[in-house]
């Protein structure tokens, strides 16, 4: 008999890659790539909720993109302040909460007050939890909770003995958060570039074409079905 198809999932964590790619075949600067972007981030934030998905991670910009042009960082820091300003309300009206992992201060004061008024503004949201990870690289956060542990440890505050798989998860960004159940790529790339190594420990996995600006409801409804057509057995014998 066939198993039983999986419950949707939960968390759903996405690394929106294609901005460049799409702009290119276009002929368009970078920058408007990363604009047709941020409209995508709007859309599936949309559909995510609209979905009952009650956990949405975006990776928006990791620790190794600082390494881009500084032209285009610049780019990218201007359209996320003028995002987190304009969005925030809209947020807050569809019940969505907002949280920022990583370093985020790397963008500047400015930024970073956006953040802190962003998240305090959409505290009471219920309706989708909404993580944006910026300047986020997963072996740094790692390194962090190791280090947080450690010091935990030598000043009595935790016995060594008692730090098992989810005391561990209390020393990481994502600390109070569930593991994501499914992850996807966009763009046809298929790998992880250093996002939620820890956490997608028994997470699926979903590859697609589709480039990030061109993402929506109907490719998110398209992962989330792979996933719930799938037996999840964690690692026990079928």
């Amino acid at each position: 008999m066939p198993a039983a198809p999986s419950a949707p999932p939960r968390h759903v964590a996405i690394i929106m890659d294609g901005n460049r790619r799409w702009a290119q075949a276009r002929g368009l600067p970078v920058a408007l790539g990363h604009k047709a972007g941020a409209e995508a981030a709007r859309r599936t934030i949309e559909a995510a909720a609209d979905q009952g998905i009650g956990w949405l991670t975006l990776f928006a910009f990791s620790s190794e993109n600082w390494r881009r042009p500084l032209d285009e960082v610049s780019a990218l820091t201007g359209l996320l302040r003028l995002y987190l300003r304009a969005e925030v309300a809209s947020l807050v009206k569809e019940g969505v909460r907002l949280r920022v992992i990583g370093d985020h201060t790397r963008f500047g004061p400015e930024l970073a007050r956006s953040v802190e008024a962003a998240e305090k503004a959409t505290a009471g949201g219920t309706r989708l939890n909404l993580t944006v990870a910026l300047s986020y690289g997963s072996r740094d956060e790692i390194l962090g909770a190791v280090r947080r542990a450690a010091q935990a440890v030598a000043e009595g505050r935790l016995d060594p003995a008692a730090l098992d798989e989810a005391a561990f998860g209390g020393f990481l960004q994502t600390a109070g958060m569930p593991d994501p159940d499914l992850i996807i790529r966009t763009s046809g790339e298929q790998r992880l570039s250093n996002f939620l190594l820890w956490q997608a420990a028994y997470a699926e996995f979903v590859f697609q074409d589709t480039l990030w600006p061109d993402y929506g409801a109907a490719p998110l409804a398209e992962a989330v079905a792979a996933f719930a057509a799938r037996e999840r057995r964690y690692g026990a014998r079928p």
